[in-house]
Protein backbone atom coordinates (compact mmCIF):
# COMPACT_ATOMS: atom_id res chain seq x y z
CA UNK A 1 0.00 0.00 0.00
CA UNK A 2 1.31 3.67 -0.94
CA UNK A 3 1.72 5.86 1.99
CA UNK A 4 0.58 9.32 1.25
CA UNK A 5 3.05 11.37 3.36
CA UNK A 6 0.79 14.21 5.78
CA UNK A 7 -1.95 11.95 5.20
CA UNK A 8 -0.32 9.32 6.73
CA UNK A 9 0.80 11.47 9.69
CA UNK A 10 -3.31 12.59 10.24
CA UNK A 11 -3.71 9.12 10.37
CA UNK A 12 -1.36 8.14 13.25
CA UNK A 13 -1.14 11.09 14.99
CA UNK A 14 -5.61 11.14 15.03
CA UNK A 15 -5.56 7.03 15.99
CA UNK A 16 -2.64 8.02 18.93
CA UNK A 17 -4.23 10.20 20.73
CA UNK A 18 -8.27 8.85 20.47
CA UNK A 19 -7.56 5.58 21.43
CA UNK A 20 -10.47 4.16 19.90
CA UNK A 21 -13.11 6.72 22.02
CA UNK A 22 -15.98 5.54 19.74
CA UNK A 23 -16.52 2.07 17.95
CA UNK A 24 -14.11 1.77 14.81
CA UNK A 25 -16.73 2.49 11.92
CA UNK A 26 -16.95 5.77 13.21
CA UNK A 27 -13.54 6.35 13.61
CA UNK A 28 -12.57 4.96 9.88
CA UNK A 29 -15.59 6.98 8.57
CA UNK A 30 -14.01 10.18 10.05
CA UNK A 31 -10.31 9.49 9.27
CA UNK A 32 -11.30 7.70 5.51
CA UNK A 33 -13.23 11.55 5.13
CA UNK A 34 -9.76 13.56 6.41
CA UNK A 35 -7.31 11.61 4.59
CA UNK A 36 -8.30 10.39 1.11
CA UNK A 37 -7.61 6.81 2.83
CA UNK A 38 -10.33 3.17 2.18
CA UNK A 39 -11.24 2.03 5.50
CA UNK A 40 -9.07 -1.25 4.89
CA UNK A 41 -6.24 1.67 4.60
CA UNK A 42 -6.94 3.22 8.13
CA UNK A 43 -7.47 -0.20 9.60
CA UNK A 44 -4.01 -0.91 8.62
CA UNK A 45 -2.33 2.57 9.61
CA UNK A 46 -4.06 2.33 12.92
CA UNK A 47 -2.66 -1.03 13.55
CA UNK A 48 0.93 0.16 12.53
CA UNK A 49 0.33 3.16 14.88
CA UNK A 50 -0.66 0.56 17.80
CA UNK A 51 2.22 -1.16 16.96
CA UNK A 52 5.47 1.24 16.30
CA UNK A 53 6.62 1.13 20.07
CA UNK A 54 6.68 -2.56 20.00
CA UNK A 55 7.87 -3.42 17.31
CA UNK A 56 11.64 -4.30 18.41
CA UNK A 57 10.00 -6.48 21.72
CA UNK A 58 7.78 -7.95 18.91
CA UNK A 59 9.99 -7.67 16.02
CA UNK A 60 9.67 -12.06 15.33
CA UNK A 61 5.81 -11.66 15.62
CA UNK A 62 5.33 -8.71 13.32
CA UNK A 63 7.99 -10.19 10.93
CA UNK A 64 6.52 -13.84 11.04
CA UNK A 65 2.86 -12.34 9.93
CA UNK A 66 4.72 -10.49 7.26
CA UNK A 67 6.31 -13.29 5.72
CA UNK A 68 2.85 -15.24 5.83
CA UNK A 69 0.57 -12.62 4.90
CA UNK A 70 3.54 -12.22 1.56
CA UNK A 71 3.01 -15.48 0.70
CA UNK A 72 -0.32 -15.64 1.10
CA UNK A 73 -0.55 -12.50 -1.36
CA UNK A 74 2.09 -13.72 -4.00
CA UNK A 75 -0.57 -16.98 -3.88
CA UNK A 76 -3.62 -15.20 -4.33
CA UNK A 77 -2.06 -12.52 -6.74
CA UNK A 78 -0.66 -16.16 -8.60
CA UNK A 79 -4.59 -17.07 -8.96
CA UNK A 80 -5.93 -13.69 -9.95
CA UNK A 81 -3.54 -13.39 -12.48
CA UNK A 82 -4.59 -17.19 -13.61
CA UNK A 83 -8.56 -15.93 -13.84
CA UNK A 84 -7.85 -13.28 -15.34
CA UNK A 85 -5.88 -15.18 -18.62
CA UNK A 86 -8.65 -17.19 -18.58
CA UNK A 87 -11.41 -15.01 -18.41
CA UNK A 88 -9.69 -12.55 -21.21
CA UNK A 89 -9.15 -16.04 -23.55
CA UNK A 90 -12.56 -16.77 -24.35
CA UNK A 91 -12.79 -16.04 -28.42
CA UNK A 92 -15.67 -13.86 -27.73
CA UNK A 93 -13.52 -11.09 -25.67
CA UNK A 94 -10.85 -11.49 -27.54
CA UNK A 95 -12.92 -10.39 -30.58
CA UNK A 96 -14.28 -7.52 -29.03
CA UNK A 97 -10.32 -6.62 -28.34
CA UNK A 98 -9.47 -7.25 -31.96
CA UNK A 99 -12.22 -5.42 -33.19
CA UNK A 100 -10.72 -2.33 -31.36
CA UNK A 101 -7.25 -3.26 -31.94
CA UNK A 102 -6.82 -4.33 -35.52
CA UNK A 103 -7.63 -2.80 -38.33
CA UNK A 104 -8.59 -5.01 -40.91
CA UNK A 105 -11.44 -6.19 -38.29
CA UNK A 106 -12.69 -2.30 -37.01
CA UNK A 107 -16.09 -2.05 -37.69
CA UNK A 108 -17.08 -5.71 -37.52
CA UNK A 109 -19.52 -7.49 -35.49
CA UNK A 110 -16.94 -9.55 -32.86
CA UNK A 111 -18.99 -12.45 -33.28
CA UNK A 112 -18.48 -12.58 -36.90
CA UNK A 113 -14.85 -12.02 -35.63
CA UNK A 114 -14.76 -14.97 -33.53
CA UNK A 115 -14.52 -17.59 -36.73
CA UNK A 116 -10.88 -16.09 -38.00
CA UNK A 117 -9.28 -16.88 -34.84
CA UNK A 118 -7.54 -20.18 -35.20
CA UNK A 119 -7.78 -23.10 -33.32
CA UNK A 120 -7.90 -22.88 -28.93
CA UNK A 121 -5.96 -19.71 -27.68
CA UNK A 122 -3.00 -21.01 -26.04
CA UNK A 123 -2.75 -19.53 -22.42
CA UNK A 124 0.12 -19.16 -20.15
CA UNK A 125 1.77 -22.13 -21.63
CA UNK A 126 3.99 -21.30 -24.65
CA UNK A 127 7.50 -19.90 -22.52
CA UNK A 128 8.95 -16.35 -23.47
CA UNK A 129 12.35 -17.60 -23.73
CA UNK A 130 14.98 -17.73 -26.30
CA UNK A 131 14.91 -21.62 -27.29
CA UNK A 132 12.30 -22.33 -25.93
CA UNK A 133 8.99 -21.09 -26.92
CA UNK A 134 9.40 -23.50 -30.46
CA UNK A 135 9.16 -27.39 -29.96
CA UNK A 136 10.26 -29.67 -33.12
CA UNK A 137 8.69 -33.61 -33.80
CA UNK A 138 8.94 -35.52 -36.35
CA UNK A 139 6.05 -36.35 -38.15
CA UNK A 140 5.59 -38.63 -41.89
CA UNK A 141 9.91 -38.84 -41.99
CA UNK A 142 9.40 -34.68 -41.63
CA UNK A 143 10.32 -32.66 -39.00
CA UNK A 144 7.23 -30.03 -37.86
CA UNK A 145 7.86 -27.49 -35.69
CA UNK A 146 5.46 -25.39 -33.55
CA UNK A 147 4.76 -23.59 -30.44
CA UNK A 148 6.19 -24.75 -27.38
CA UNK A 149 3.24 -26.36 -25.88
CA UNK A 150 4.72 -29.04 -23.64
CA UNK A 151 6.90 -30.33 -21.04
CA UNK A 152 5.01 -28.03 -18.44
CA UNK A 153 7.58 -29.82 -15.26
CA UNK A 154 10.65 -29.48 -17.12
CA UNK A 155 9.77 -25.63 -18.10
CA UNK A 156 8.45 -24.79 -14.41
CA UNK A 157 9.34 -21.37 -13.41
CA UNK A 158 9.81 -19.92 -16.79
CA UNK A 159 8.11 -16.70 -17.91
CA UNK A 160 4.84 -17.46 -20.24
CA UNK A 161 2.98 -15.75 -22.95
CA UNK A 162 -0.15 -14.73 -20.70
CA UNK A 163 -2.49 -15.63 -24.55
CA UNK A 164 -1.05 -16.30 -27.48
CA UNK A 165 -3.03 -17.16 -31.09
CA UNK A 166 -2.92 -17.16 -34.61
CA UNK A 167 -6.10 -14.86 -36.32
CA UNK A 168 -6.87 -15.57 -39.92
CA UNK A 169 -7.24 -12.30 -42.15
CA UNK A 170 -10.13 -11.42 -43.94
CA UNK A 171 -8.49 -12.64 -47.40
CA UNK A 172 -8.50 -16.24 -46.30
CA UNK A 173 -4.37 -16.51 -46.75
CA UNK A 174 -2.50 -14.12 -44.22
CA UNK A 175 -2.35 -14.30 -41.06
CA UNK A 176 -1.65 -12.54 -37.77
CA UNK A 177 -0.21 -13.53 -34.42
CA UNK A 178 -1.59 -12.05 -31.16
CA UNK A 179 -0.18 -11.60 -27.82
CA UNK A 180 -2.72 -10.30 -25.07
CA UNK A 181 -0.94 -9.34 -21.71
CA UNK A 182 -2.77 -9.27 -18.45
CA UNK A 183 -1.65 -6.65 -15.74
CA UNK A 184 -2.69 -5.92 -12.25
CA UNK A 185 -1.12 -2.28 -12.29
CA UNK A 186 1.56 -0.87 -14.06
CA UNK A 187 4.89 -2.33 -13.48
CA UNK A 188 7.12 0.01 -10.72
CA UNK A 189 10.63 -2.43 -11.07
CA UNK A 190 10.73 -1.68 -15.25
CA UNK A 191 8.86 0.00 -18.08
CA UNK A 192 5.96 -1.81 -19.50
CA UNK A 193 7.13 -0.60 -22.77
CA UNK A 194 10.49 -2.20 -22.84
CA UNK A 195 8.74 -5.36 -22.02
CA UNK A 196 6.39 -4.97 -24.76
CA UNK A 197 9.17 -4.31 -27.08
CA UNK A 198 10.86 -7.95 -26.27
CA UNK A 199 7.43 -9.77 -26.14
CA UNK A 200 7.06 -8.21 -29.58
CA UNK A 201 10.51 -8.89 -30.55
CA UNK A 202 10.18 -12.85 -29.81
CA UNK A 203 7.19 -13.31 -31.45
CA UNK A 204 8.71 -12.52 -34.71
CA UNK A 205 11.85 -14.62 -33.94
CA UNK A 206 10.29 -17.41 -32.71
CA UNK A 207 8.64 -17.72 -35.72
CA UNK A 208 11.76 -19.35 -37.67
CA UNK A 209 11.30 -22.26 -38.50
CA UNK A 210 8.28 -22.35 -37.76
CA UNK A 211 6.47 -20.17 -39.91
CA UNK A 212 9.23 -19.51 -42.26
CA UNK A 213 12.42 -20.99 -43.23
CA UNK A 214 15.77 -20.31 -44.19
CA UNK A 215 16.31 -16.96 -45.58
CA UNK A 216 12.06 -16.29 -46.45
CA UNK A 217 12.16 -13.15 -44.62
CA UNK A 218 9.15 -12.31 -46.56
CA UNK A 219 7.16 -15.19 -44.86
CA UNK A 220 7.03 -13.27 -41.28
CA UNK A 221 4.42 -13.31 -39.62
CA UNK A 222 2.72 -10.05 -38.33
CA UNK A 223 2.73 -9.90 -34.23
CA UNK A 224 0.47 -7.73 -32.24
CA UNK A 225 1.31 -7.82 -28.83
CA UNK A 226 -1.67 -6.40 -26.44
CA UNK A 227 -1.35 -5.50 -23.12
CA UNK A 228 -4.15 -4.67 -20.59
CA UNK A 229 -3.19 -3.20 -17.36
CA UNK A 230 -5.49 -2.25 -14.91
CA UNK A 231 -5.48 0.16 -11.91
CA UNK A 232 -4.35 2.77 -13.84
CA UNK A 233 -5.18 6.78 -13.30
CA UNK A 234 -7.30 6.80 -16.26
CA UNK A 235 -8.18 5.14 -19.58
CA UNK A 236 -5.99 5.11 -22.70
CA UNK A 237 -4.90 3.09 -24.95
CA UNK A 238 -1.62 3.97 -27.31
CA UNK A 239 -0.68 2.07 -30.63
CA UNK A 240 3.13 1.65 -30.52
CA UNK A 241 4.56 0.35 -34.46
CA UNK A 242 7.63 0.82 -36.75
CA UNK A 243 7.94 4.60 -38.58
CA UNK A 244 9.91 5.31 -41.63
CA UNK A 245 11.47 8.92 -41.18
CA UNK A 246 13.69 9.98 -44.48
CA UNK A 247 16.92 11.85 -43.65
CA UNK A 248 18.40 11.25 -46.89
CA UNK A 249 16.44 11.14 -50.48
CA UNK A 250 13.27 9.27 -50.66
CA UNK A 251 13.78 6.26 -52.02
CA UNK A 252 11.09 3.73 -51.81
CA UNK A 253 12.89 0.84 -49.11
CA UNK A 254 10.85 -2.81 -48.95
CA UNK A 255 9.13 -4.04 -46.76
CA UNK A 256 6.78 -4.20 -43.82
CA UNK A 257 6.70 -1.63 -41.09
CA UNK A 258 3.56 -3.21 -40.30
CA UNK A 259 5.30 -6.33 -38.67
CA UNK A 260 5.40 -4.99 -35.34
CA UNK A 261 2.37 -3.63 -33.15
CA UNK A 262 2.11 -3.16 -30.00
CA UNK A 263 -1.19 -2.11 -27.95
CA UNK A 264 -1.11 -0.73 -24.81
CA UNK A 265 -4.53 -0.45 -22.98
CA UNK A 266 -4.98 1.72 -19.27
CA UNK A 267 -8.16 0.71 -17.15
CA UNK A 268 -9.26 3.23 -15.18
CA UNK A 269 -10.05 1.90 -11.02
CA UNK A 270 -13.35 3.01 -11.60
CA UNK A 271 -16.13 1.49 -14.55
CA UNK A 272 -16.32 4.02 -17.30
CA UNK A 273 -19.29 5.36 -18.76
CA UNK A 274 -21.23 3.31 -21.07
CA UNK A 275 -19.79 5.29 -23.99
CA UNK A 276 -18.43 4.23 -27.66
CA UNK A 277 -15.02 5.81 -26.82
CA UNK A 278 -14.75 3.50 -23.96
CA UNK A 279 -16.83 0.68 -25.32
CA UNK A 280 -13.75 -1.63 -25.14
CA UNK A 281 -12.42 -0.63 -21.80
CA UNK A 282 -15.69 -0.08 -20.18
CA UNK A 283 -15.82 -4.68 -21.42
CA UNK A 284 -12.99 -4.81 -20.02
CA UNK A 285 -13.09 -3.39 -16.45
CA UNK A 286 -16.11 -4.71 -16.11
CA UNK A 287 -14.82 -8.42 -16.72
CA UNK A 288 -11.62 -7.87 -14.36
CA UNK A 289 -13.29 -5.80 -11.54
CA UNK A 290 -12.88 -6.98 -8.28
CA UNK A 291 -16.28 -5.33 -7.13
CA UNK A 292 -19.08 -6.17 -9.40
CA UNK A 293 -20.87 -9.19 -8.43
CA UNK A 294 -21.20 -12.15 -10.89
CA UNK A 295 -24.89 -10.97 -11.88
CA UNK A 296 -23.59 -7.66 -12.21
CA UNK A 297 -20.76 -8.58 -14.72
CA UNK A 298 -23.35 -10.59 -16.73
CA UNK A 299 -26.33 -8.01 -16.70
CA UNK A 300 -23.37 -5.18 -18.32
CA UNK A 301 -22.18 -8.07 -20.95
CA UNK A 302 -25.51 -9.51 -22.05
CA UNK A 303 -27.50 -5.63 -22.31
CA UNK A 304 -24.47 -3.85 -23.87
CA UNK A 305 -22.66 -5.90 -25.63
CA UNK A 306 -25.03 -9.46 -26.56
CA UNK A 307 -22.21 -11.11 -25.79
CA UNK A 308 -23.86 -15.11 -25.39
CA UNK A 309 -22.79 -16.51 -21.47
CA UNK A 310 -22.24 -20.00 -22.35
CA UNK A 311 -20.69 -22.42 -19.33
CA UNK A 312 -17.35 -21.81 -19.84
CA UNK A 313 -17.72 -18.23 -20.21
CA UNK A 314 -19.96 -18.37 -16.73
CA UNK A 315 -17.15 -20.71 -14.66
CA UNK A 316 -14.79 -18.17 -15.73
CA UNK A 317 -16.58 -15.15 -14.37
CA UNK A 318 -17.77 -16.96 -11.33
CA UNK A 319 -14.33 -17.95 -10.23
CA UNK A 320 -12.80 -14.76 -10.72
CA UNK A 321 -15.53 -12.78 -8.73
CA UNK A 322 -15.27 -15.51 -6.05
CA UNK A 323 -11.26 -15.11 -5.59
CA UNK A 324 -12.30 -11.60 -5.73
CA UNK A 325 -14.63 -11.71 -2.96
CA UNK A 326 -12.04 -13.72 -0.90
CA UNK A 327 -8.77 -11.36 -1.39
CA UNK A 328 -11.13 -8.50 -0.10
CA UNK A 329 -11.73 -10.59 2.99
CA UNK A 330 -8.48 -11.71 4.04
CA UNK A 331 -7.11 -8.36 3.42
CA UNK A 332 -9.92 -6.92 5.86
CA UNK A 333 -9.24 -10.04 8.50
CA UNK A 334 -5.61 -9.93 8.12
CA UNK A 335 -6.02 -6.10 8.80
CA UNK A 336 -8.47 -6.24 11.71
CA UNK A 337 -6.14 -9.15 13.60
CA UNK A 338 -3.14 -7.09 12.64
CA UNK A 339 -5.13 -4.45 15.42
CA UNK A 340 -6.13 -7.09 17.83
CA UNK A 341 -2.62 -8.31 18.36
CA UNK A 342 -1.28 -5.23 18.30
CA UNK A 343 -3.82 -4.12 21.17
CA UNK A 344 -3.54 -6.78 22.96
CA UNK A 345 0.28 -6.19 22.88
CA UNK A 346 -0.05 -2.82 24.67
CA UNK A 347 -1.95 -3.75 27.13
CA UNK A 348 -5.46 -3.44 26.29
CA UNK A 349 -8.49 -5.05 27.96
CA UNK A 350 -10.63 -7.76 25.37
CA UNK A 351 -13.82 -4.68 26.04
CA UNK A 352 -11.64 -2.84 24.91
CA UNK A 353 -10.37 -4.54 21.77
CA UNK A 354 -13.31 -5.69 21.47
CA UNK A 355 -15.12 -2.35 21.05
CA UNK A 356 -12.18 -0.69 18.50
CA UNK A 357 -13.06 -3.51 16.17
CA UNK A 358 -16.98 -4.15 16.62
CA UNK A 359 -16.01 -7.85 17.51
CA UNK A 360 -17.54 -9.94 20.72
CA UNK A 361 -14.92 -10.82 22.84
CA UNK A 362 -15.07 -14.44 21.83
CA UNK A 363 -14.04 -13.62 18.97
CA UNK A 364 -11.21 -11.29 19.61
CA UNK A 365 -10.14 -14.41 22.31
CA UNK A 366 -10.19 -16.91 18.95
CA UNK A 367 -7.83 -14.36 17.26
CA UNK A 368 -5.33 -13.91 19.78
CA UNK A 369 -5.46 -17.77 21.00
CA UNK A 370 -4.32 -18.58 17.08
CA UNK A 371 -1.50 -16.39 16.85
CA UNK A 372 -0.73 -16.20 20.39
CA UNK A 373 1.62 -19.63 19.98
CA UNK A 374 4.05 -17.08 17.71
CA UNK A 375 4.45 -14.65 20.46
CA UNK A 376 5.90 -17.42 22.55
Amino acid sequence: MAWRGENAEIIIKSMKFQQCPGRLSKNLIDLAGISGYNGIEVIYLLGMALAFPTIQKGGLWLMDTEIKNAVSATDQDAQYDDKAKRLLGNKIILAHILVKTVDEFRGMNPKEVVSYIEGEPLIGVVPVEPGLTNAGKEENGQRIVGMNTENAEINEGLVRFDIIFYVRMKDGISQVIVNVEAQKDEPTSYHILNRAVFYVSRLVSSQKERDFVKTNYNDIRRVFSIWVCMGMDESSMAYVHLAKDDLLGSYPWKGGLDLLNIVLIGIANELPEHDEKYELHRLLSTLLSMELTVDEKLGIIRTEYSIPVDDKLRKDMSAMCNLSQGIRENATDNAIAGVIMNMHRKGYTLEQIAECVEKTIEEVEAVIRKREPVLA
